[in-house]
C-alpha cells in the first residue's frame, strides 16, 4: 500500500492523519503543499478538494482525515 498525504502547516487535521498511520506503523509521503506552485497544481486537478490533508491510497484520493480513517 502506497499512502501520499498532501499537508499544511498548523493542521490539526494533518496532524490527526499522520499519528493515525504511525500509531498503525504504516509508512507515507508527506507532501507539504505549500511549497512552490503545488497547492495552485493541485486546485487545478482536484477543484473540489476544500481541506487539508488530502490522502492518496494507491493512487486513489480518500478525501481527508475522515476518507482515511475509512478506508483503513
Amino acid at each position: 500500500m502506497h499512502i501520499t498525504m498532501y499537508t499544511k502547516d498548523n493542521c490539526p487535521n494533518c496532524e490527526q492523519a499522520k499519528q493515525l498511520l504511525a500509531s498503525k506503523g504504516i509508512r507515507f509521503a508527506d507532501v507539504d503543499i505549500e511549497v512552490g506552485e503545488r497547492m495552485a497544481n493541485f486546485i487545478k486537478e482536484f477543484p473540489d478538494a476544500r481541506q487539508m490533508p488530502q490522502i492518496f491510497i494507491n493512487d486513489q484520493r480518500v478525501g481527508g482525515l475522515a476518507g482515511l480513517q475509512a478506508a483503513l
